[in-house]
């Protein structure tokens, strides 16, 4: 998709605050500093527009940013940050997993991992919650410009051993440095959330 227009519309806590157009969502997961700012301003043309922040578990609330009026990317707090109260995790999880259940609208989930280490507990858990509840899912691995290529399918393998995935469970390998991944990526979004079919592709 050719990107010009987004707009950051809500940030919501509960379901009575989503957004009503119907129009599809895709949603972005993972922990704490993976990467999922940096991806989506990687998606829409843009530097900063997703707010990109040192300070790991800042995103608290569901962020739906409108694309072109035909799809929303919805930012998912980040999981896993240690300095957040165990109260204030389980509250968070509590919003995610509702929203993730119960959403008609939400036509897939983009999981981010880090491309240089193995998946941690609650990556795992994440997929396998995804897994269960039958929705898309596209792992994509991060930082991936800090590996060296020749160790690419040995960084894959690892991942897909440790999250279970079977053959036909998507997979990219991508870098907010070099937007390597991106059109894949872009791929996989307009497939599910039937973009092509609505611009007759």
């Amino acid at each position: 998709m050719d990107v010009h227009n987004v707009e950051l519309v809500m940030s919501a806590v509960a379901p009575a605050q989503y957004p009503t157009d119907g129009i599809p969502e895709i949603a972005l997961s993972g922990r704490s500093n993976v990467g999922k700012s940096s991806l989506i301003n990687t998606l829409i043309n843009r530097k900063s527009y997703a707010r990109t922040s040192s300070q790991p578990g800042k995103t608290q609330t569901l962020n739906f940013y409108n694309v072109e009026q035909e799809l929303f990317f919805v930012d998912v707090p980040g999981y896993g940050y240690a300095k957040v109260s165990k109260t204030e995790r389980a509250k968070w999880g509590q919003m995610i997993e509702t929203y993730l259940a119960e959403r008609t609208t939400l036509r897939g989930v983009i999981s981010l991992v880090d491309a240089r280490h193995e998946p941690t507990k609650l990556d795992v858990q994440m997929v396998d919650f995804l897994h269960y509840y039958d929705i898309p899912v596209l792992v994509v691995a991060t930082k991936s410009d800090k590996i060296s290529r020749g160790k690419w399918n040995q960084h894959e393998s690892i991942i897909r051993r440790s999250l279970s995935l079977t053959p036909e469970d998507d997979f990219v390998l991508f870098s907010a440095q070099d937007k390597s991944g991106k059109e894949e990526i872009w791929q996989w979004i307009e497939k599910h959330a039937g973009l092509g079919e609505k611009n007759g592709i």
